[in-house]
């Protein structure tokens, strides 16, 4: 007698932000793969299309939602062409962020720190809560915001960054704790640093790759597919009791 697989993914509907590329775009493949329908989306339809396309093509199914996360009149959108289009919403995936600062907090000025909050944070709020009544609907759900180790630790001139996915923590957990009751999940993932072009002036400098790999005890940067798969486990019925919890994927670097 055949037992679906835990980690099957089938039925489920799940909508990606910050997809056409990097960490979003390996979850949404690595999601479809697992049988998910999934929603790409990013400010750029283009860049979302070449993804859904590949997806589509490797048997998945997959459609292109644009939307700029720092507009909740888009945000709403999002939430609702999902629903227009497959009847129901699963599994939110909370990627889309900035840095738009490098440098010591006290040359952080006020309009990049609203930047960093509005759109790393409360983004996140506003596709949690827009997606809860549709999760309730259908008896529950999963909400997965990506943050960094960035969170956890501090320096490296990403003061102002780091804050922000702090601060993703304390979302989690206050959410967890409110929608438990409902069978709504929400997790954070907090990667360590992986090759995607947002990390690209930390990765392509030799010297600091090379600092960073030898402080790693896995000896290497993370790839997109390293965290795809953690994702697509948060969203199956695998981690069915796991809520409130910060996932880090980073090589072991915050051990070390």
């Amino acid at each position: 007698m055949s037992q679906k697989s835990p980690f099957d993914l089938t039925g489920q509907v799940a909508v990606v932000t910050g997809s056409s590329r990097g960490i979003g775009r390996s979850i949404a493949e690595t999601m479809a793969q697992m049988g998910a329908k999934v929603v790409v989306s990013s400010r750029k339809p283009e860049a979302c299309e070449e993804v859904a396309a590949g997806i589509r093509k490797a048997g998945g199914d997959a459609t292109v939602i644009a939307a700029n996360i720092s507009q909740k009149s888009e945000v709403e959108a999002l939430v609702a062409k999902t629903v227009e289009k497959y009847g129901r919403l699963d599994c939110m995936v909370s990627n889309a962020a900035v840095s738009p600062y490098f440098g010591p907090m006290t040359g952080l000025e006020d309009d990049a720190f609203d930047k960093l909050m509005n759109n790393n944070v409360r983004s996140s709020l506003w596709l949690a809560k827009l997606s809860k009544p549709h999760m309730e609907k259908h008896g529950g759900g999963t909400i997965i915001i990506i943050s960094s180790i960035a969170g956890i630790r501090a320096g490296g001139n990403l003061g102002g960054y780091a804050v922000s996915k702090a601060a993703d923590f304390g979302l989690a957990r206050a959410l967890a704790t409110e929608w438990g009751e409902k069978n709504i999940r929400i997790n954070c993932i907090a990667p360590g640093l992986v090759k995607t072009d947002f990390a690209r002036a930390l990765w392509e400098d030799d010297k600091r790759r090379a600092r960073t790999e030898s402080m790693t005890p896995l000896r290497r940067l993370g790839n997109v597919e390293d965290i795809g798969g953690i994702a697509a486990f948060l969203a199956s019925s695998a981690a069915a009791f796991i809520t409130g919890q910060i996932i880090v994927a980073d090589g072991g670097v915050t051990i070390a």
